[in-house]
């Protein structure tokens, strides 16, 4: 493809798992990207895995940084011009009880997977908007729909990217930008041995919920059916597609968990019709 007609990529956390696998795919259709990852050393060897080191920029990105912000968007202007595809990839899990959080570990993990990313999107915006076109990938997780004992802090953490890019479609949906999120169910990353970060229960209460659900996460590390490789090949297909969908549920055990989840909550809605509708001053 030529440069002319190649879409620029930024991807975020390519260093391992969807960020990388989804990189290499970009790189090998010949397109231009911007990778990212806190170390390069990570992914220095992208740069050579197409046909064209020029089209591939490798750069590091600790998205709580805005000094980092500012060198990736002025790299990318004045090597692209552009950004057609924004992939806010980059996050970490944290899990504990909702009692025994500890208040740092909340912190910087929404510093990460929530400022972060609204910060590297604040930055992209002014591009697309002066394009009039762009797409913008949030990728959440089947805990931005619903909630998991020992999983609290993280589910607030991708809830809160939901609701924003309900608000952020609404906004630039009329300026020709997409926007959709992608939430994985268990995929075979390495997700809980690298970046998973816990809060060990110790309150005897929680010991079947939260205990039980945090002590066996890395058990089946590997073993999940989710497969990143297919999930890339969805994401670049969903760029595109004339109309993306907002939500994208990937795998099998997250659509059923997330499916089922919906219904029984929109059907708890509809009982209660009668008293939401009672809230209201009585019509004259």
């Amino acid at each position: 493809m030529a440069e002319a007609q190649s879409p620029v990529w930024l991807i975020t956390g390519c260093s391992t798992g969807f960020g990388r696998e989804l990189a290499l795919r970009v790189i090998k259709k010949g397109w231009r990207v911007i990778v990212t990852a806190r170390n390069t050393d990570q992914i220095a060897d992208l740069i050579s895995a197409g046909y064209d080191k020029s089209f591939v920029l490798a750069l590091a990105l600790d998205i709580t940084k805005a000094a980092d912000i500012d060198t990736v968007i002025s790299r990318a202007k004045s090597q692209f011009g552009r950004i057609d595809v924004l992939v806010n990839n980059a996050g970490y899990g944290y899990q504990s009880s909702v009692e025994e959080g500890d208040d740092a570990e909340i912190r910087a993990q929404f510093d990460t997977n929530v400022f972060g990313l609204f910060a590297l999107t604040r930055a992209v915006l002014p591009m697309m908007r002066a394009q009039h076109s762009g797409h913008i990938i949030n990728v959440t997780s089947v805990a931005g729909l619903m909630g998991f004992p020992g999983s609290g802090y993280y589910a607030a953490s991708k809830h809160a990217i939901e609701g924003w890019s309900d608000s952020l479609l609404a906004e630039v949906k009329p300026l020709g930008i997409h926007v959709t999120c992608v939430e994985p169910g268990p995929f075979r990353t390495d997700w809980a041995g690298r970046s998973l970060r816990q809060t060990i229960t110790k309150i005897t209460d929680y010991a079947k919920t939260a205990g039980e659900r945090m002590s066996g996460i890395k058990d089946i590390s590997g073993t999940q059916a989710g497969d990143p490789g297919r999930a890339s090949d969805i994401m670049i297909r969903l760029t595109q597609q004339a109309n993306p969908p907002r939500h994208l549920v990937l795998g099998a055990i997250g659509f059923e968990n997330v499916t089922k989840q919906l219904k029984a909550r929109l059907d708890e809605i509809q009982g209660e019709k009668d008293t939401a509708l009672a809230a209201d001053f009585p019509k004259a």
